[in-house]
């Protein structure tokens, strides 16, 4: 059981026994080994907003040789400071489409500043959102690099 204050300041309690949740693990390997030209490419212009040009090739470099690491959905929206996007937001239904089909999403890219402060999904929220609908403990395939 839940519970939650209401306006009287008394807790409510609710019942949350015949809610189905999801088995951690539950969902299949849906993750491409390495991100595709395209990842970058995107990354590339997005952080073109945020940094210079020069900033931009290096963090895009340390991206490409990156390694891959394993990260919950829930913990990546938290530590990016985003909201879940609609399960039928357009994107997010073409990526949990895609992982129905069998296909396999590109990594998602990520990037660091300072501590505390967000950190900056440079390609794959979307890929984030989708995966959480299937399962927010699912571990999402990623690379994380500092910034300059």
């Amino acid at each position: 059981m839940g519970g939650s204050f209401g306006a009287s300041g008394r807790i409510r309690v609710w019942e949350t026994a015949g809610v189905a949740k999801k088995q951690k693990g539950s969902s299949p390997e849906h993750w491409l080994a390495e991100p595709e030209e395209k990842d970058f490419l995107a990354a590339a212009n997005y952080l073109s907003l945020l940094f210079g040009d020069e900033e931009v090739a290096s963090i895009v470099e340390q991206l490409r040789s990156a390694p891959a690491i394993q990260r919950e959905a829930s913990d990546l929206l938290r530590a990016s400071r985003l909201e879940l996007l609609p399960e039928t937001d357009p994107v997010v239904m073409k990526n949990l489409k895609k992982v129905a089909g069998g296909e396999r999403l590109s990594p998602v890219l990520f990037v660091r500043r300072r501590a505390a402060q967000p950190l900056i999904v440079a390609d794959g929220y979307h890929r984030i959102c989708a995966s959480y609908y299937l399962d927010e403990d699912i571990e999402i395939s990623c690379r994380l690099v500092d910034s300059p």
